[in-house]
C-alpha cells in the first residue's frame, strides 16, 4: 500500500492486490498515508491453502478484472480526516466517563488510563529540556510525527512517573528510528518489543533487576513497558483489526534490566557497551521477538557442562525465522538472558562473555539439511539452497564448507549476533531465550539524555514524598 501511494502520488497508476482477510489493513494504511481511496484489488481468500486450481480461478475471475478496472480509472476524490493538534482538550467528564471515552474512541489498551491533563503532562515536560513540540521523526504506518508532547501524554495515561520522561523520550527514539522498523509492529507472527535497560538509572528509579526480573508489579518496569504499546496505538496507529495484523499476537512486555553489579563482578561487559556506548551510560535497547521461553535448571559446575543444555534450548527456538538468516543478511540477533548464578559459574570457568557468544556459535547448529527443509517445505521459502546461496556470495562460506547434506550450520552469521545480558533471581540457574524477528525489529540503542536540572528535579521529588 505504501508503495501504492508513491506511486500514485508521483502520477503511476496503481493496485495493490489485498486478501480478503487485510482489507481492513489495506483501509487503515490507506488513510495513514492520507490516500484513503488507494485502488485495491481483492484476493479471495487466502492463497497459502488454496489448490492451483483455485488460486487460477480467483484470480483470473476476480483480481484480475479488478486490476485492469483500478488501471484505467481514476480513484475517487477524497479528503483526510483533520486529527487533533495533540494539544486540545478532547474530553471533560467524571473519571468513568473518561474511561469510557478512551475506550469508545480505542485510545487505550482495554486497561484503565490515567487522564492526561495538562498539569500531569506538564509534569513530565519538566523532566526534559527538549521543546514539546520537538519531532523525533514520523512514525508509520499513519504518518504521525513522535513529538516530545505526545510521548508526555501517553506516558501519563500508562502511569508512568514523571521522572521516568527521559526514558520514555529514548524508547520513542528508537521506535523512530529506521533501523528498528516500526512499520513492522503488527506484522503476523504477534511479535512484541522488549526494552532493555542499563546504567545507574536502573537503581536510581527502582527498576527491579533481580527475583522476577520479567512480571508486572514494579511501577518502572511495567507502566514504561505498557508505555511502548500505548505509544504503538496511539501515535503510529497500530489497532487490533486493522493495521495490527497479529494472528495471535503477545503483550507488552515490561522493562528488562541488566544487574550490572553481576556483571562487573564477574569481569563481563554490559550490554550498553556491545551496543556501543561508555560503561556507566543510560541506556536502552529494543528489538522485537517472536516468543520466548524459560530454561529451567541449567545445570553443571563449568561452562563446558552446562553449553550442550543452552546450545540445544537455543535451537528449539528457532524454525521459520531462520528466513532472516538466509534472506535478510544474518539479521537475526538471538537474546539470552542468564540468571546471575549462570553467568557467574560461567565467568568462574574463566569464559569471557565473547566466549560464552563463541560457544554458542559453535554449538547451536542444525543438520544442512534439516536448516533447509525448514525453510523449503516449512515456510516456503525461494532461497533455501545453502550450497548456492553461499557459491553467488550471499551467505558465508560457514554455510557451505562441504556438500555432504549432514554438515552441520550455524543460525546466525557470527558469534557477536548473540545478545547476552545477566538478570533475574540471584539463586536460580535459569535462562530465558529469546526468538528475534530479524530485520523487522533489529536491535537499536539510545543514550538517556538526562536534563540539566535532573539532580535538582530528583531532590525536589524525593522531597515530596
Amino acid at each position: 500500500m505504501r508503495a501504492s501511494a508513491m506511486c500514485e502520488a508521483a502520477g503511476v497508476p496503481s493496485s495493490s492486490i489485498v486478501c480478503d482477510g487485510f482489507l481492513g489493513l489495506a483501509s487503515a494504511t490507506a488513510v495513514g498515508q492520507g490516500m484513503p481511496n488507494l485502488p485495491v484489488a481483492v484476493m479471495p481468500g487466502h492463497p497459502g491453502v488454496q489448490s492451483k486450481e483455485e488460486l487460477r480461478r480467483n484470480v483470473l475471475e476476480t483480481t484480475l478484472p479488478k486490476v485492469v478496472e483500478n488501471l484505467l480509472s481514476l480513484p475517487a476524490d477524497s479528503v483526510a480526516e483533520e486529527e487533533s493538534t495533540g494539544h486540545d482538550v478532547i474530553y471533560t467528564g467524571s473519571l468513568d466517563e473518561i474511561q469510557e471515552y478512551f475506550l469508545r474512541n480505542e485510545l487505550s489498551d482495554g486497561l484503565p488510563v490515567i487522564p492526561p491533563t495538562l498539569e500531569r503532562i506538564k509534569a513530565f515536560l519538566q523532566f526534559t529540556d527538549r521543546s514539546p513540540e520537538e519531532c523525533l521523526g514520523i512514525l508509520l504506518p499513519d504518518n504521525r510525527p513522535a513529538t516530545i508532547w505526545s510521548i508526555a501524554v501517553n506516558g501519563v495515561m500508562a502511569g508512568c512517573r514523571p521522572e521516568y520522561m527521559p526514558i520514555l523520550v529514548a524508547v520513542i527514539e528508537a521506535m523512530a528510528d529506521p533501523y528498528f522498523g516500526v512499520e513492522h509492529s503488527g506484522s503476523t507472527p504477534g511479535s512484541d518489543t522488549l526494552i532493555m535497560l542499563n546504567g545507574p538509572i536502573i537503581k536510581e528509579l527502582g527498576f527491579n533487576f533481580t527475583q522476577g526480573a520479567m512480571r508486572d508489579g514494579f511501577q518502572a518496569n511495567t507502566s514504561i513497558g505498557r508505555f511502548w504499546r500505548l505509544y504503538l496505538r496511539n501515535i503510529a496507529g497500530f489497532l487490533p483489526h486493522r493495521n495490527d495484523k497479529a494472528t495471535f499476537g503477545n503483550t507488552w512486555r515490561v522493562v528488562v534490566a541488566e544487574n550490572e553489579d553481576v556483571v562487573r563482578e564477574i569481569g563481563w561487559k554490559p550490554n550498553s557497551v556491545e551496543m556501543g556506548f561508555n560503561e556507566g551510560a543510560n541506556t536502552i535497547t529494543v528489538a522485537r521477538y517472536t516468543g520466548g521461553n524459560h530454561i529451567s535448571s541449567v545445570s553443571g559446575s563449568t561452562p563446558e557442562q552446562m553449553m550442550p543444555y543452552l546450545s540445544d534450548a537455543m535451537l528449539r527456538q528457532y524454525s521459520w525465522q531462520l528466513g532472516f538468516t538466509v534472506d535478510f543478511a544474518g539479521s537475526l540477533r538471538p537474546l539470552v538472558l542468564l540468571s546471575p548464578i549462570l553467568a557467574e559459574t560461567i565467568a568462574s570457568g574463566g569464559w569471557s562473555k565473547q566466549d560464552f557468544k563463541d560457544a554458542l556459535y559453535r554449538d547451536a547448529r542444525l543438520p544442512a539439511w534439516q536448516f533447509e527443509r525448514i525453510l523449503r517445505d516449512w515456510t516456503q521459502k525461494p532461497n533455501w539452497n545453502l550450497a548456492r546461496q553461499a557459491k553467488l556470495g550471499y551467505l558465508p562460506q560457514v554455510y557451505h564448507e562441504s556438500d555432504d547434506p549432514e554438515r552441520l550450520v550455524p543460525i546466525v552469521w557470527d558469534a557477536d549476533d548473540y545478545m547476552v545480558m545477566v538478570t533475574g533471581d540471584l539463586g536460580r540457574n535459569s535462562a530465558y531465550i529469546f526468538a528475534h524477528q530479524g530485520l523487522l525489529g533489529y536491535p537499536t540503542a539510545k543514550e538517556i539524555k538526562l536534563p540539566v536540572s535532573w539532580k535538582t528535579l530528583r531532590f525536589d521529588k524525593k522531597g515530596q514524598h
